[in-house]
């Protein structure tokens, strides 16, 4: 496995294939003022497999695909089905809001992918509608449904809690773990990019520590789960006879830096090396240089760099992250 200077192991890969979105939820996206990436600028599908064939020559092992939104990919199963080709890929995973879910799932598990995170902030289809603006709940739940038939399992759901808007509503959030195999994660707000969504982040941040409590307060205790995975940015927990999971990623009041092993792709083609500081190496330009393997090699050798230089630490405490992108530009 490729390690970094921190050494760390470097193995995970997360693919944003597009900056667009059919949500705009209040901390991540304005309503309006957005431009997004021409097609051209975005990396088509053979690029992409290139990047990962790059990637496991060097030890990655584990891929998702994310955004913006990558259910917005027309050609989003051709990508799904090339990668799951590449010799060497352990894992091949999408983070979605579902809203395109329901006429996907099954496709999509036909195409090799693996399994699915959903993003969902409430069970109430009224919060759903004012925190992740344009969101129909009905809609998400018939494509978590539609997920769990495929086998794209095991199902996480991944709510972010802001106050104001849903932090009551993660009691029947948790609640799904009593009934499914399920694992549903709350995430602390990070105010990534500037602007309007950042400065919300900031004024409605709720610590997973009160979250936990509010839980705890209304469903029992909860005992905390041994690590399978060093890597895991979720502390994992269960309620008492509980078949599913629930977890907290805590960037803010917990922060697992000491044990990250992603780096992202974003659409448009650099290796952002790490979620919460703007540091990026071009990778489209090598893939377009017409070198007889595609570039493979070359981008080999910049992820290799990209993990070599790799930061750790973030400066939210500070009141400071990304200046450059904000997070549907760069996948989560």
């Amino acid at each position: 496995m490729p390690r970094d200077s921190f050494n760390r192991e470097i193995d995970y890969l997360r693919i944003s294939i597009t900056d667009r979105c059919n949500l705009r939820c209040v901390y991540c996206m304005p309503l309006e003022g957005l431009r997004f990436l021409p097609n051209p600028e975005l990396l088509t599908p053979k690029e992409i497999e290139r990047v990962v064939r790059a990637a496991v020559s060097i030890g990655f092992r584990k891929f998702r695909l994310t955004g913006g939104e990558p259910t917005l990919r027309l050609d989003l199963l051709e990508i799904v089905a090339r990668l799951a080709a590449v010799p060497g890929v352990g894992e091949l995973a999408l983070t979605t809001n579902a809203l395109m879910l329901d006429k996907l799932a099954a496709p999509l598990k036909a195409a090799g992918l693996a399994r699915i995170n959903v993003h969902l902030d409430s069970l109430n289809p009224a919060t759903v509608e004012r925190q992740m603006r344009w969101g129909a709940f009905d809609r998400i739940w018939r494509g978590v449904m539609a997920a769990e038939a495929a086998g794209l399992t095991p199902i996480k759901l991944n709510a972010v809690v802001a106050a104001g808007y849903n932090e009551g509503d993660v009691i029947d959030l948790a609640r799904l773990t009593l009934e499914r195999q399920w694992h549903v994660r709350f995430i602390e707000l990070m105010p990534l990019g500037g602007g309007e969504c950042a400065s919300l982040s900031i004024k409605r941040y709720v610590s997973n520590i009160e979250t936990r409590r509010r839980i705890e307060a209304e469903l029992g205790a909860l005992a905390e789960l041994p690590s399978a995975n060093p890597a895991d940015e979720a502390r994992n927990y269960r309620l008492a006879d509980a078949p599913g999971v629930i977890g907290f990623i805590s960037p803010v009041s917990e922060p697992y830096c000491g044990s990250c092993n992603r780096m992202r792709l974003t659409a448009d083609g650099k290796f952002h090396l790490c979620l919460l500081n703007d540091d990026e190496l071009d990778v489209r330009a090598a893939l377009r240089s017409g070198n007889g393997d595609g570039g493979i090699a070359a981008v080999a050798g910049i992820l290799a760099r990209a993990v070599a230089i790799k930061p750790t630490g973030h400066h939210l405490l500070e009141g400071r992250s990304t200046r450059d992108r904000s997070m549907y530009q760069i996948g989560g």
